[in-house]
């Protein structure tokens, strides 16, 4: 199972002060020596943390992928066809969010993103789509055309930290069965959202041979100012390896 670090909040302690540092290159660069598989930033409309500068020098520089997430509106597409990240992930966004809340309703956007995608598709950068584990969004991004899924995590994350042991079995079984139907369609898994050194274990214990890649970015980044970058990133794939012991 790869880890895709999440580098958005190196920005965000950047944008406190407006200043140079810390540079989400230099963090990104930290993490593929510590062993990350993929660098994953959100270039959002409000540039609250990701600059536009931030994502060209990291695509021009870094050697491992880089995935993008964005929403699906057309200032991003034309960031996207002209920095080709290895990856787009489309998310939903609300300027008033701290996080992003939840997963996309491809449902309801179906017409809309068959035809906004291809356009990325026809220049060969994978598709994913975040969702909610849910079967009808699934179904979706299969028609739209995506290659992948990435399922919301937040809702076991949540559980976890609530200690609900009887429901967060039920919301592990509903990560799975939406991963078999993705599979099943041809669709590639990935999830993220709200994963820290703690809960990791459990979900890759559940979900090896389903769930291909997670996405990670607040906890890493929180040990990470205070046990430095690489230690921070081996250590999660270190949890990360210890799940799929089991």
């Amino acid at each position: 199972m790869r880890l895709g670090v999440n580098i958005d909040h190196v920005a965000t302690l950047r944008q406190a002060r407006k200043t140079f540092e810390p540079s989400p290159l230099f963090a990104s660069l930290l993490a593929q020596q510590a062993g990350a598989h993929q660098i994953t930033l959100h270039l959002r409309e409000d540039r609250r943390h990701i600059q536009d500068e931030d994502l060209r020098l990291i695509k021009k520089l870094v050697k491992i992928p880089v995935n993008l997430e964005m929403a699906p509106t057309e200032e991003m597409k034309k960031i996207a066809l002209e920095v080709r990240p290895n990856r787009i992930t489309l998310v939903p966004e609300r300027r008033e969010e701290i996080t992003t809340e939840g997963g996309l309703n491809v449902v309801s956007l179906e017409g809309f993103l068959k035809e906004y995608l291809k356009d990325i598709k026809a220049v060969g950068i994978e598709v994913s789509l975040f969702v909610e584990p849910e079967e009808d969004q699934i179904v979706a991004s299969k028609h739209v055309g995506a290659d992948a899924v990435e399922l919301h995590t937040g809702r076991y994350a949540n559980l976890w930290n609530e200690h609900q042991r009887k429901e967060l079995k039920k919301e592990l079984e509903r990560l799975k069965k939406a991963s078999i139907i993705a599979k099943e369609l041809g669709l590639r898994v990935y999830a993220g959202h709200g994963l820290t050194y703690q809960n990791v274990g459990d979900l890759v214990r559940e979900l090896k041979g389903y769930v291909e890649e997670l996405n990670v970015g607040h906890s890493i980044v929180s040990n990470a100012v205070l046990f430095g970058f690489e230690r921070a990133v081996r250590e999660f794939i270190e949890r990360m390896k210890d799940g799929l012991k089991y």
